[in-house]
């Protein structure tokens, strides 16, 4: 192989057959664009049985699918010195525990300031895998883990993973409301049809599924643990609110804060003006992809996370029957 090219090889599965070839490989390799994939095509990248085609040719299913990637660099946004907490790394990954704040990927709004733009600091060689090898990601006001893998190569075994629901990730919340027990939330979750923005459960939508088990139970709400099947864009978030515990703090799906009847002004205060959702990704473990070693890391909740239990906990002792 070609030093400057990363060649990746598929049998197209059976339930893609009938789509167009620049369909299938963009399902494939969802770290690319439709219009790289395109180009790819068109250029003889991409080898079908051998062949070279066009991005309109339908698939049969079965096939031998050979793509050739050329190694050009992945992103082009600046490295930043920003300050990032390591909580792992070796020559394949790096694990990280981001601050609430920090935006994952440059957007229009945020085109500096990213934690991509710090990995790029961190390892300029990232600027050579796709996404600067972000494999996952966690909403800007969301603490907690991420992994990040340092090459092509691990990049494209841990979104493996990430496909076939091998990470373990768990999560802790504060939501509102007080829960009887756990449960499991199996609704697909889309794009909200009016507020783009938003994600909603819907028909439509691609399967999500969240477990979530009670830790502690207070006047008028919940700290629960969380565990991810799957990873859809703001999951934990829409589905809490679906089941009406939605997260403390989350002004895009909680509403108006709850309060506990006659609570104290310092309560009233720490639910009405946490800056966030209450949200943090604790526990993530994985297949290290080199050695396939399971590797398991886990963060300690935050202090404002931590503050806010106090405050809960502090009004469920000053409020208990006598």
């Amino acid at each position: 192989m070609d030093s400057a090219t990363q060649t990746t090889e598929f049998c197209i599965p059976d339930t893609l057959s009938g789509k167009r070839l620049d369909q299938v490989v963009t399902d494939l390799m969802v770290d690319y664009s439709r219009s790289r994939v395109t180009g790819w095509i068109k250029t003889g990248c991409v080898r079908l049985e051998g062949q070279t085609c066009k991005p309109r040719q339908k698939v049969l299913g079965g096939e031998h699918l050979v793509v050739v990637v050329p190694q050009t660099a992945e992103v082009s946004h600046d490295p930043e010195n920003i300050p990032v907490e390591v909580v792992y790394q070796d020559d394949a990954l790096i694990v990280i525990n981001k601050t609430a704040g920090l935006v994952v990927h440059p957007a229009p709004g945020h085109r500096a300031g990213t934690l991509q733009n710090a990995l790029l600091h961190l390892d300029p060689n990232l600027v050579n895998v796709p996404r600067a090898g972000i494999v996952h990601r966690l909403d800007r006001l969301t603490t907690g883990l991420l992994v990040i893998a340092r090459t092509v190569q691990a990049h494209h075994a841990l979104v493996e993973q990430l496909q076939a629901r091998a990470f373990s990730r768990e999560y802790e919340a504060i939501v509102s409301g007080v829960m009887t027990g756990g449960g499991c939330v199996d609704q697909p979750i889309g794009r909200h049809p009016l507020e783009r923005k938003k994600m909603c459960v819907s028909d439509r939508g691609k399967t999500a599924i969240t477990h979530y088990r009670v830790i502690h139970r207070y006047r008028a709400h919940t700290h629960v643990a969380v565990k991810l099947e799957t990873g859809r864009t703001h999951q934990i978030r829409v589905h809490m609110a679906h089941i009406r515990y939605p997260i403390i703090g989350d002004k895009a799906y909680g509403g108006r804060a709850r309060l506990p009847k006659q609570a104290d002004e310092r309560t009233i205060q720490g639910l009405q003006h946490f800056s966030r959702q209450a949200l943090h990704a604790k526990s993530l473990g994985l297949a290290h992809p080199l050695t396939q070693e399971w590797l398991q890391w886990e963060s300690p909740c935050p202090t404002d996370f931590l503050e806010l239990l106090s405050l809960l906990e502090e009004d469920a002792t000053n409020h208990a029957p006598n």
